[in-house]
């Protein structure tokens, strides 16, 4: 297939990119190349794949660009879109809201209204565990309410959906919306919590743990979330005329649109999580214990039954697993002259390390 893929340059985005040229696919990225956190290790992630796959094409195009965004879809007239940029960060939204709107916002519109003009066999999307917000009852099922979001993160991922099932019903543009669970693994985000932790372990910094160390949450190892994605593609959902009009599901509907975890389904505690960074890196943290923080989210587990049914796969890489081949990259990555001593000030929002992005 011909795939478009948004955010090529980012940590989900340059695996699934990388994935998808292995499989045969021909791939176009698209990416910003913005400064969230430092582009050189976007540009190492792009070359990164290039190695290992051969150069594919990537376009720098910033998702509120409009008229670009259809001049790309005119030229590459892709059969598919992987859908994956966006501004991440559950704290960041609260200093640079703006930011939000006019990525997950008006950006995801530009690529619905793009998809409406060439269409498309199916538009997969990025949504995130952040949309179960306020929610108490875990596992998190793709049955449940969603209406409490805690942050305006959380809050355009949301919109996201709501977006895509109106182009769906309006156009029968078949969507597919993943909520990611706590992605982890070698090229992440320096933002997240691997490489914060890992960092203040290493530099023997303190490492404060908010909410008493108390939070859950249910990692995902980065090759489970391309594994799926790469079976879902082939997996484009169909008009259901038999669903019940009067109880319509949270995560199925009449139109071709469909909602889908992709979590580990083993959530482990905040204290565990470092105990395992801990025996990887061979250190001892030195631990604050913090009050809970306005945003975050207490626990996270995912239901991921309705993923297993539609493509015969759930995620199954343990986080011990996991965490042992994130600090192989994270070592010898960082450990290159260009990296030391590690660029604090390209990690935002800051250096404390609490576990507050679900995704």
């Amino acid at each position: 297939m011909n795939i478009l893929v948004t955010g090529a340059a980012g940590f989900i985005g340059a695996h699934v990119v990388l994935r998808l040229l292995r499989d045969g696919h021909r791939v176009c990225g698209l990416d910003n190349f913005n400064d969230y956190y430092d582009p050189q290790l976007k540009h190492d992630r792009v070359t990164w794949v290039n190695d290992q796959a051969g150069e594919f094409p990537l376009a720098r195009i910033d998702l509120a660009d409009a008229p670009a965004i259809d001049e790309l879809f005119q030229a590459r007239r892709p059969d598919a879109v992987i859908h994956l940029a966006a501004q991440a960060g559950v704290r960041y939204s609260l200093e640079n809201p703006q930011a939000y709107v006019d990525s997950n916002i008006t950006g995801f519109l530009n690529i619905l209204e793009s998809c409406r003009r060439y269409p498309v066999r199916h538009l997969i999307y990025a949504s995130s565990s952040s949309v179960y917000g306020a929610n108490p009852r875990t596992p998190y099922s793709v049955q449940d309410n969603v209406d409490h979001p805690l942050s305006l993160y959380a809050a355009s991922k949301k919109a996201n959906e709501l977006m895509a099932h109106s182009y769906s019903h309006l156009f029968g543009i078949p969507c597919t919306g993943l909520r990611f669970f706590t992605v982890y693994g070698p090229w992440g985000r320096p933002d997240m919590s691997p490489i914060q932790f890992a960092r203040a372990i290493i530099e023997d910094r303190v490492l404060q743990l908010f909410n008493h160390g108390e939070h859950q949450r249910d990692f995902t190892y980065i090759d489970d979330i391309v594994e799926s994605i790469a079976r879902l593609i082939e997996h484009a959902p169909q008009v259901t005329p038999l669903l019940d009009h009067e109880q319509p599901g949270p995560a199925t509907s009449r139109a071709p649109w469909r909602i889908y975890n992709i979590g580990g389904q083993h959530p482990v505690a905040l204290r565990t999580y470092v105990a395992l960074l801990e025996k990887h890196l061979g250190r001892t943290a030195r631990v604050e214990l913090l009050p809970l923080q306005a945003g975050d989210v207490l626990n996270t587990c995912a239901d991921a039954s309705d993923l297993a049914k539609t493509t015969g796969f759930k995620p199954c890489i343990e986080l011990d697993d996991g965490l042992g081949r994130f600090i192989q990259w994270f070592l010898d990555y960082y450990a290159r002259p260009a990296h030391a001593p590690l660029a604090a000030e390209h990690l935002r929002p800051n250096l404390s390390g609490g576990i507050h992005d679900p995704t």
